[in-house]
């Protein structure tokens, strides 16, 4: 901590410590530099200093002491105005608004001495020459608080009706307050609307497009503009995260995972500011923070997880019901302190509105890592087979026998619906063996007994054939559980039966081709659990089962929904049979008849698992086209019957498939709901991580910079090279490096690359260890950390070297050489290493033969030669003699006129960077009192853009060069 000894090393200290984080920290810093610049006995550097805590106090958790010193530099300037300066004049003005906002907050200040403020302030700008903008603006703030909707739009009106001066505020903040206005109003497309210029980027501040990013949430997701609303969320939190003075927009994105199914989510943002629950410093926003904090443990408590630990005020360990109960009291009580201060019931009537919000959508996913809450209650689909009232037992039956004979997906819950409403009643010998089937088809691997106890029941009923079948079906059962030799055993003795049965007329052949499918799929399973390739008998033998369920079945479907699902089955054998011996292009058009075939007979979910496998055929054979029509067609046959996990696997295929063909915003769609289906599916570390890591790319690719950093981030503490392969630690660490670099975060980004090199650098391919390096010293160039930057340049250069790539080599003794200008090495070292570059360049043109590549290092050497020029033009200080300044530009000039050589040997591909190289010389020679050869280079820029070429470069040199001749022109008429 510097010393403060006179006005320098105040303002040094004031402006170090508006760079640091909000907080206690930097206020009590403030109050230690007021104290300093007292002592200092100087006028001005007390104001400054008062007006420095004034702005630290405004931008933290402790607004309520801004009061004390403004009301001091009240008084100073009432007694003495010629202490102020012109800044610190239009400072002391401009906290008038800040103090009007502060003390609708503090719901001790009285509204009497508010609205004398109002009149203060007014009579104080009116004095000073300043517009009533802001003072408008002020009252209608108070009106609005107050719930005096018809003042509100009278002081609305007149604010915006008012000359913008210098006293208003910022655009960003005025549209913030009108578009808050209108979605108070019930007008949230017009509120959006207000915004869009903050939202592009157009306009913005300290606290925008902050603010204006948490308030658009709730209104946009009533408008159902549902994209906008979750990229809102992930830019406006990322910026509001680390700022303590935004506790009211904090609570806005806290607000917005309880209105969207995200409430894990939200119970991680609370327990990252646990603060927030005690900061009592600005009463309004810890209102507003608990109104939506008693709201997210209502959401919680509804489903079903009253007594879930939650993160809440500290000292105690908190339940979301106890939480909830807690925030409720606090947000009603502070209220009731401001109606009591206002006179009305308004804050009160909005707090309760405010928590008793219902969800706006079930579950909006974000794509960052936070899955439903554990032991939440899921939404529940009612099934159509439990009628109301008292169930009658034949109904069930009848609906259970058609759900059954139609395949349809809930035919065993109708079942289990039948066997629970028979419970007590005595039933025939078939009704027992159906129950008992179905019951040994929900058992999974526990079923064979069951399926022996239904042939039993059906044998006994006198159906052979179906006793038959599910004798087949305990077979197949020991084939699950890895006992392949019992099932093939197993299976052989109802197989013999019942082609003997159907022979002699005793069976049908919807019984018959249930026995021959049971056996064909055991004889798959052989297949499938082969250590190895399997062996030709064993291919033989299944191949042949699946042709005579084929062939049985030929001629006999009609509209037998059983019978069509037998022969498109059989049909998927065949198709795996083809692909695993090789012959992709039989098996993806034997995957696409038996898909089509499923459809046809009105069973599209049984399609799903074959058109994701004719995905992966046609994308191996190439053809992109089909993988994608199949896996969209996956998608949309599977609908509700989908299970999480396979719905998240069809997502993700098809983000990859349509991110392959450049559609980058569609594949984010689909890795987005991935990652919603894959937490959902209890998947979120394994293949949850992995589509987080796919739509992070994808929103890379569309310049998403936050939203990407978000979802990256998110992604990385999952991600593991024992599940997904250091490739992708690698990638996802380059792409946020990306984020943050665009962000402009460089010692974070630097932090990422240097992280993904330290992986690269093991790796047998050296060129991303290059790469990484190198990109990680131009963001600790940026950060202001020379010498951690020229190290990694010369990490990156050493790698260049072996790599044999010498434009990443040179390009690092560029940089190299920049920075040693500025820092240790100096002009000397800065010299060396630029011709270094030079050396390097020139030697690997002197050995290159192939074309191409002379004419990428012929260019890469005239931008050398033009980078030395500037860097000897200002390697040469303002103070230094003449004879150096000459000497300086002398070679800077040769170095220019060098490039233009370079670049004119490239001829018209090349024309900018003569042009430019030109400019600069013609620069040069002007400084060194050359003015005819200055206009010449001029003239030859107008020259080479004579043919009426209109692109921006070609304005830009253009404009340059006729800035250059006018210059010369009035130095010669001077």
């Amino acid at each position: 901590m510097s010393e403060i000894t006179d006005f320098d090393s105040l303002r040094r200290a004031m402006a170090e410590n508006g760079e640091e984080p909000e907080g206690p920290a930097r206020n009590a810093r403030a109050e230690q530099l007021l104290t300093e610049a007292e002592r200092l006995n100087i006028p001005l550097a007390v104001i400054e200093a008062l007006g420095h805590q004034l702005k630290v106090y405004n931008y933290s958790s402790e607004k309520d002491k801004m009061f004390v010193p403004f009301a001091r530099l009240l008084r100073m300037w009432d007694e003495r105005p010629e202490d102020f300066d012109e800044y610190e004049t239009h400072s002391l003005h401009w906290v008038f608004k800040w103090m009007s906002s502060g003390m609708l907050d503090q719901p001790h200040v009285p509204l009497a001495a508010m609205e004398k403020w109002l009149g203060e302030m007014e009579r104080r700008y009116r004095l000073a020459g300043h517009s009533e903008r802001a003072v408008r603006s002020a009252e209608f703030s108070v009106a609005a608080h107050v719930g005096d909707v018809g003042r509100a739009e009278r002081a609305y009106a007149a604010w915006l009706a008012a000359d913008r001066d210098a006293m208003a505020d910022c655009h960003a903040c005025e549209l913030h307050g009108q578009g808050w206005w209108q979605s108070e109003r019930g007008r949230d497309a017009e509120a959006v609307e207000l915004w869009g210029p903050v939202l592009d980027g157009e306009f913005s501040c300290a606290h925008e497009p902050h603010t204006v990013l948490a308030s658009s949430l709730v209104p946009l997701l009533r408008l159902d503009r549902l994209d906008e609303a979750r990229a809102n969320h992930l830019r406006g939190f990322r910026l509001v995260r680390s700022m303590e003075s935004m506790r009211g927009a904090y609570a806005d994105h806290v607000e917005f995972c309880a209105l969207t199914g995200n409430e894990a989510r939200g119970l991680e943002l609370l327990a990252e500011r646990p603060a927030y629950f005690t900061d009592t410093g600005h009463p309004r926003s810890r209102l507003e923070f608990m109104a939506v904090v008693a709201l997210l443990m209502d959401r919680l408590t509804e489903l079903g997880l009253e007594d879930r630990r939650v993160p809440g005020p500290a000292g105690r360990a908190w339940t979301a019901v106890e939480l909830g109960a807690h925030a409720r009291v606090e947000a009603l009580a502070l209220a009731e302190r401001f109606d009591a201060r206002n006179g009305t019931s308004y804050v009160s009537e909005r707090a309760r509105a405010r928590m008793a919000q219902r969800p706006l959508v079930e579950r909006l996913p974000l794509g960052v890592r936070a899955a439903r809450p554990a032991g939440a209650a899921m939404p529940v689909v009612t099934s159509p087979v439990e009628p109301a009232g008292e169930p009658d037992l034949a109904a069930l039956l009848a609906e259970a026998r058609r759900l059954s004979d139609t395949l349809q997906p809930n035919a065993v819950e109708a079942w289990a619906a039948v066997s629970r409403a028979a419970e007590g009643v005595e039933l025939d010998a078939r009704d027992r063996a159906e129950i008992a089937d179905h019951q040994a088809m929900d058992a999974g691997p526990e079923g064979a007994e069951l399926f022996e106890r239904a042939a039993e029941l059906y044998a006994e009923a006198g159906d052979p054939g179906e006793a038959l079948a599910a004798r087949a079906r305990a077979a197949y059962v020991h084939a699950l559980t890895g006992e392949l030799d019992e099932a093939v055993a197993a299976v052989a003795g109802p197989y013999d039966e019942v082609l003997a049965l159907y022979a002699a007329d005793a069976t049908g052949v919807r019984q018959a081709a249930s026995v021959l499918m049971g056996r064909a799929r055991i004889l798959m399973r052989r297949v499938h659990e082969a250590d190895g390739p399997a062996p030709e008998p064993v291919l033989t033998e299944a191949e042949a089962a699946a042709r005579e369920v084929l062939a049985l079945v030929d001629g006999h479907v009609g509209d037998d929904v059983r019978l069509a699902s037998r022969a498109a089955e059989s049909q998927a054998m065949l198709a795996e049979l083809a692909a695993l011996t090789g012959d992709a292009q039989a098996g993806a058009e034997l995957f696409a008849r038996a898909a089509a075939a499923f459809v046809g007979a009105g069973l599209p979910w049984f399609a799903v698992e074959y058109e994701a496998r004719l995905a992966g055929l046609a994308h191996h054979l190439g053809d992109t086209a089909e993988a994608e029509r199949a896996l969209r067609a996956a998608l949309e046959h599977g609908g509700p019957h989908l299970e999480a996990v396979g719905r998240a696997q069809l997502h993700l295929q098809l983000a990859e498939v349509v991110g392959g063909r450049g559609q980058a915003e569609e594949a984010a769609e689909h890795a987005l709901e991935a990652a919603h289906w894959a937490d959902e599916a209890g998947e979120g570390p394994t293949l949850g991580a992995w589509a987080r890591h796919q739509l992070g790319g994808f929103l890379v690719r569309q310049g998403r910079w936050v939203e990407a950093a978000e979802v990256l981030e998110s992604a990385l503490p999952d991600l593991t090279a024992e599940t997904h392969g250091d490739g992708a630690i690698v990638q996802t660490q380059w792409w946020l490096g990306d984020c943050l670099s665009e962000l402009g975060e460089h010692r974070a980004a630097a932090e990422r690359r240097l992280q993904a090199a330290e992986i690269a650098r093991h790796w047998p391919e050296q060129h991303d260890h290059a790469t990484l390096a190198h990109l990680a010293a131009e963001n600790l160039g940026h950060a202001g950390l020379p010498a951690e930057a020229d190290r990694a340049y010369a990490r990156a250069g050493d790698l260049w070297r072996t790599l044999g790539n010498t434009h990443g080599l040179v390009r690092s003794l560029r940089a190299r050489a920049w920075l040693a200008l500025r820092t240790g090495p100096g002009p000397e070292g800065a010299r060396e290493l630029m011709a270094g570059a030079v050396r390097e360049c020139q030697a690997a043109l002197d050995a290159a033969a192939d074309e191409e590549a002379r004419g990428r290092l012929v260019a890469e050497l005239g931008h050398t030669h033009r980078q030395f020029g500037d860097l000897l033009a200002r390697s040469v200080s303002e103070d230094a003699g003449d004879d150096s300044i000459q000497g300086a530009f002398e070679e800077a000039l040769s170095q220019a006129a060098e490039a233009i050589a370079v670049f004119g040997s490239l001829g018209p591909e090349a024309r900018h960077s003569r042009t430019a190289a030109q400019l600069a010389a013609g620069w040069l020679e002007a400084d060194l009192g050359r003015p005819a050869d200055a206009a010449a280079r001029a003239r030859a820029v107008l020259e080479t853009y004579a043919d009426g070429d209109e692109d921006g470069t070609a304005q830009a040199r253009r404009a340059e060069a006729e800035q250059m001749l006018q210059v010369l022109e009035e130095q010669a008429a001077r």
